[in-house]
């Protein structure tokens, strides 16, 4: 099917964009900024106009990485992988520490966070790794090795920062690409059971106190409930105070009288939830679902290898981001520090999830290119 002439007032390359989807992000986006001018006590500052102000950065972005040819992604996904490698470990010399970790690397005008890039890049790099790939070797435990080390080294070299919700959302992204690209059932199995018997072992001597306790609060947050439960408790409170149709706009208790810690970071949700009851709360669930149903499809359409595995691997990405988010502010899950894209305030998942929809479109765009449409 041959896709009419674009009227001439409307340049080519902008016809051309998926307008759906990056409506449907906008708006998402946009009752972000009502739910962070709500957490402010309705002041657009500090919050909502700076966040504003990035979503719009960083949307441009993603439509300037939409005309990127995913053939030249192939070709930088490996040597891109390297480069944030080198990043990684020059934070573990170099880095700024904040909050209790060294995470970023401070270029004076700005503060870079390589593990967030990377997020996106093992998920090219493991593409591309399979792509090279022959087929009939995915199903042989020899490439496990090389897989395997792609993605224990940014995983550790994150977890030594320390993070761990980035350096699972890493070893997820990596691990999906490998699911997806064919490996056997048994493996991951196997992968899982030992994984499974490690756990204990990380808990007592690799990780620190502080995930330590978040791990065994989210077991029992009761037992700590003015500690370090508390912002389970008090997010759980929140949404189950808003019911269906929530307190109202601005008239949120939890949040505006500080009962929630960082309503309007990790658990802004919760805030959200407290407003605009599960309505809202299912509202945004099911704008997430199609923004991730979109990404499956570009990748169920692609025509390569590289471009299935990518698009599939970015659309579980944000998958993640959503799913861990909601799992932690609802108490199905620790508390990590995986913020909800669009909604929670900050730079960082704003700019990762921005380049995944950004490389998304770049492979819709070659697909509707090459089907004719």
């Amino acid at each position: 099917m041959i896709r009419a002439p674009v009227s001439g007032l409307v340049p080519a390359p902008l016809a051309q964009l998926p307008w759906r989807i990056l409506f449907l992000v906008l708006a998402i986006g946009g009752f972000g900024w009502v739910v962070l001018f709500s957490a402010a006590g309705g002041s657009l500052s500090p919050w909502a106009l700076k966040q504003a102000t990035l979503f719009c950065a960083f949307l441009c972005m993603a439509i300037v990485i939409s005309r990127v040819s995913p053939r030249i992604m192939a070709s930088l996904a490996l040597p891109g992988y390297v480069v944030l490698l080198v990043l990684l470990v020059l934070v573990e010399l170099l880095g700024a520490v904040k909050g209790g970790s060294q995470r970023w690397l401070d270029l004076g005008i700005i503060r870079l966070q390589p593990s967030e890039m990377m997020k996106v890049m093992i998920v090219l790099a493991m593409a591309k790794f399979y792509d090279m790939l022959p087929p009939a070797e995915v199903r042989r435990y020899g490439p496990l090795v090389p897989a395997g080390v792609l993605v224990g080294v940014p995983f550790l070299l994150v977890m030594a920062q320390p993070d761990l919700g980035t350096g699972l959302m890493i070893a997820m992204g990596g691990v999906t690409v490998m699911f997806l690209a064919g490996v056997p059932l048994r493996l991951f199995v196997s992968g899982l059971l030992a994984f499974a018997a490690g756990v204990p072992l990380a808990i007592n001597y690799v990780l620190h106190d502080y995930q330590r306790n978040r791990i065994l609060i989210f077991l029992d947050p009761e037992s700590d409930p003015l500690g370090t439960g508390y912002h389970i408790s008090q997010s759980k409170i929140a949404i189950g105070s808003g019911g269906l149709t929530g307190k109202g706009f601005l008239n949120g208790s939890q949040s505006h009288l500080d009962y929630l810690p960082e309503g309007h970071t990790d658990f802004a949700f919760a805030t959200m939830a407290e407003e605009w009851g599960l309505i809202g709360g299912f509202g945004i669930i099911i704008a997430f679902m199609l923004l991730i149903r979109w990404g499956v499809m570009v990748g169920v359409r692609a025509e390569g290898r590289f471009e299935r595995l990518t698009a599939a691997g970015l659309a579980t990405t944000i998958f993640f981001y959503v799913a861990i988010n909601l799992m932690m502010v609802m108490g199905l899950a620790p508390v990590v520090g995986i913020p909800l894209p669009f909604i929670s305030f900050g730079s960082s998942a704003q700019m990762t999830v921005m380049i995944c929809i950004g490389i998304l479109m770049a492979i819709d765009r070659q697909n509707r290119r090459v089907s004719g449409w």
